[in-house]
This record gives structure tokens, sequence and C-alpha cells, in this order.
């Protein structure tokens, strides 16, 4: 067994000479060791100390690598950010909500103003009635109108209260339109009567379009009487002469005083100084008024004019 080498024996420290300090020791040889330090003895712990060691909660096992404080940072971060957008869409969606019901309760008003409340509703006094002429019944219509008093003016069905109206007596056309707030203005284009044809001892008054627009005992001033049946078997040879007359310009038809008309093609008037002009067919019926006119006036002495045949007319 090999045994283990002896300590070197430490030299001796050299006396001391009186009055002299000490030299530093040579540094050729090599430093001492460091001693060891000796651990601090511990102490028992004791039974309050030991209550609080158990009671403290043991510490996570750690996974993987430690957070750092900037990780922690950005994580708070964006659970502020998810937050605040959280709140921001649901902010919005109230905000359309509460936009969706005002615009809902807005039009509900409005309609119910519009077609249900008296705000619209239909004046009376505020209907105008114009274009009677002399044959319609003012008071007729403002009777059918104002059937429409106190609804509100988007309800009043305009079409059927026009056809109403039509249905009247005298009445040709009518054009219905609101006035705004209260009012309806109602314009009339009324059947004026241009002949008077006698039947069954009275006279029958006819508008240029044959319809039938009233009855008087005698012809009033003004208008022509037609002799012509007014059976089915007349009808032509009556609108044969209607038609010639509705031509007529004004300072001619004024001097009509009648016109006959056995057939379509046999249309005759006599004026009122007893001239007459006979016309033959309604064809052609703006040249024929021309070159009646210019012979009236060339020929007064004649007193018939025939223009049957306006390329070809004969006075007589």
């Amino acid at each position: 067994m090999r045994q283990p080498p002896r300590p070197r024996a430490q030299p001796k420290p050299a006396p001391k000479a009186p009055g002299r300090a000490p030299r530093a020791p040579r540094t050729d040889a090599a430093p001492a060791a460091p001693r060891p330090r000796q651990a601090a003895p511990r102490s028992t712990p004791t039974r309050s100390t030991a209550l609080a060691v158990s009671e403290r909660p043991p510490a996570a096992a750690p996974q993987g690598r430690a957070p750092s404080r900037a990780a922690g940072r950005v994580s708070t971060a964006m659970a502020d950010r998810l937050a605040e957008r959280t709140a921001m869409r649901r902010h919005r969606w109230w905000r359309r909500v509460l936009a969706g019901t005002a615009s809902v309760l807005a039009v509900a008003a409005l309609a119910w103003a519009a077609f249900w409340s008296p705000v619209l509703a239909l004046d009376p006094s505020e209907v105008v009635i114009g274009g009677e002429g002399t044959t319609v019944d003012v008071e007729r219509v403002r009777e059918v109108v104002e059937a429409q008093a106190g609804v509100p003016l988007p309800r009043i069905d305009t079409v059927a209260l026009r056809g109403e109206i039509l249905a009247l007596n005298g009445v040709k056309d009518v054009r219905i339109s609101r006035a705004w707030p209260t009012g309806l203005d109602v314009a009339l284009t009324s059947r004026e009567p241009v002949a008077a044809v006698p039947h069954d001892g009275a006279f029958v008054l006819l508008d240029p379009e044959g319809v039938r627009v009233g009855t008087a005992e005698a012809p009033p001033a003004g208008l022509a009487v037609v002799e012509a049946p007014l059976d089915d078997a007349g009808a032509r040879a009556l609108q044969a002469a209607l038609h010639v007359l509705a031509a007529l310009p004004a300072e001619l038809a004024t001097q009509v005083a009648s016109v006959s008309a056995e057939t379509q093609d046999d249309v005759e008037t006599v004026l009122d100084d007893g001239r007459a002009v006979r016309w033959g067919g309604a064809s052609r019926i703006a040249l024929k008024v021309e070159v009646a006119r210019t012979l009236l006036d060339v020929e007064p002495g004649a007193r018939v004019v025939d223009v049957s045949s306006p390329e070809l007319p004969v006075t007589q």
C-alpha cells in the first residue's frame, strides 16, 4: 500500500528586528489555498415557521421558458384591444337597432297622419269645380264629390270618383287633382249641343258625337234643327249631318238654320237668309267648306251652292 505524502514543514518566520518595519513576504512562493467557509449552523425551524412553510402554495412546475415582462405587457394590450373592439361592435349594433326602430316609428307616424288622421281629410269648402258648360248640373257633381268629405286625400280613389262623374248627364270628360292639404280640383268638359232633332213633340239635343245631352220643348237659340231619324236605320245619316256641322267654322255655323239628311250622302244645310248648301257626304269636308265659303262670298245671289263634288261646284 502506498503511503500518503508527508506534509511539508512550514518555515519558521524570521525574528522581527526591533525598530524596523516588517518586510512583505516574497511572492515567489505559491499562494496559500483559501480556507473553505464553514456553513452556518442551521437552526431548527419552530412550529410557526413550519406552518408558514407548509401553507405556502407549491410553486408551479416550470414549463419551458418562463415568459418575460414584455410578453406579459403584449398579452395585456391584446386583451384590452379585443375588449375595446367588442364594446365598439356592441355599440354599433345597438345604434343600428335604435336607428331602425326610429325609422319604422317615423314611417308609421307618417302613414297614420296621411291615411287615417284628419290632417289631410277632404274639406267640402275646398272643392273647386269648373268647366261645367251649359249642360252639366254642377250641384249634382258637387254632391258626388262631397260624399268623400272627411276622407284623407291619399285614400280618395280618384279613378272611381271620375267614373261616377262621367256617368252624369252632359259630362264628356273630367280631370280630378288633389289640392293639398284638404281640397280637390274638378275640371269638367261638358258635352255642348250642336243640333236639335225633333222627336215625340220635343227636341232632343245632341253633341257632335250624337250623344243626347238634354231635351227641350223648343230648339234653343243658335242650334240648328236636324231633320234626321233617331232610330238605328237613320243613324248613319244623322252622324253625317253632325259631322258636317262640327266641321263648319264659327262664322258659318252660326248662320245655319236647319240641316236635313235623308241618307249619309245627302246632307244639306239651310242658312238664315234662305240659301242652301248641298254637301253630299262628310268625306273631304275640309275642302268642301273652303269651296262653299268662297262661292257664298263671290256669288251672294246664288240660292243653292252644291259642293258635293268640290272640284266641280255648282251654283243656282
